[in-house]
């Protein structure tokens, strides 16, 4: 796969992959600590060439691998504020502004319309690097446009998820988006649009008792973390040693949360196949 930059009326590509992947010359892989050049890393879709390690990347390093560097960003006048004023070790507002001066994102979730193979797709996609990936209300309600121009256009839709929960800073009005998206979802789902749901590493807190596991079909990158609660908080409740590999993908798959595991490489492929399976279906 060719890495480009290409901008034009109406589609707009950020291949640099600057928003969570590593910077520098040479990167170590947080797993088996072989080190690779950033170079290397990028042609392999920032997967470890040694033992296949899926590093972080953004949302739009997403849209680029699905749709082939070719597609249009949606809502992107959306951003969130402090309504409540909120503080803890500093200003929600002020959160805010040094997320968005590091990150060149506007919030936690950006959205996407493309096409993979001529079959047209939009996606959701979350940066863990803004804020933890924490859900508020401009994720709510990013997620809520974008089902609305799912069931104008009559487009599948599908959330890349990687997020550590509900966004305190925003306290209720966060939480309100759990039942807000779960709402819309079942709107898609009765006008028979297909919904896939992607959980990357982390996936955890109201996403995951939300949007997260909703999806027609439900599936994730390997070795992500999944979960409600983190293993360390719910190992101290239960005062006992957790199962080998509890939360992650595999564990899931087995116990059947997940219909599936894609390596990042082969997700363009995958998503086409299901895009054909539901379209077939819908013709039915």
């Amino acid at each position: 796969m060719g890495w480009f930059n290409r901008l034009k009326d109406g589609i707009q590509t950020a291949t640099k992959f600057k928003k969570e992947a590593p910077d520098g010359l040479w990167h170590k892989c947080p797993k088996c600590a072989a080190t690779h050049t950033v170079k290397e890393l990028k042609e392999n879709v920032f997967i470890c060439p040694k033992c296949d390690y899926h590093i972080r990347i953004g949302s739009h390093d997403y849209f680029d691998i699905v749709f082939g560097g070719k597609y249009e960003e949606l809502f992107t006048d959306l951003v969130s504020k402090d309504f409540l004023e909120f503080t803890d070790l500093k200003h929600y507002k002020d959160r805010l502004e040094a997320s968005k001066k590091k990150t060149g994102l506007k919030d936690s979730m950006s959205v996407a319309h493309g096409k993979i193979n001529k079959k047209p797709l939009v996606i959701a996609a979350m940066d863990f690097s803004f804020i933890g990936g924490s859900m508020g209300s401009v994720v709510g309600e990013k997620i809520t446009r974008s089902i609305n121009y799912c069931r104008e256009h009559r487009i599948p839709f599908m959330i890349i998820s990687k997020s550590g929960g509900a966004r305190m800073m925003e306290s209720a009005f966060s939480l309100m988006q759990m039942a807000k998206t779960s709402a819309k979802l079942s709107q898609l789902a009765k006008e028979g649009i297909p919904y896939f749901s992607f959980l990357t590493d982390p996936t955890t807190g109201g996403v995951t008792a939300s949007y997260a596991m909703l999806g027609d079909i439900n599936f994730a990158e390997p070795e992500a973390l999944i979960g409600f609660a983190g293993p360390r908080v719910i190992k101290e409740t239960i005062k006992r040693d957790l199962p080998e590999g509890f939360q992650r993908s595999e564990f899931l798959l087995d116990r059947g949360f997940l219909d599936f595991i894609v390596d990042r490489r082969n997700l363009r492929e995958r998503l086409d196949d299901l895009l054909t399976i539901f379209s077939l279906s819908d013709a039915a």
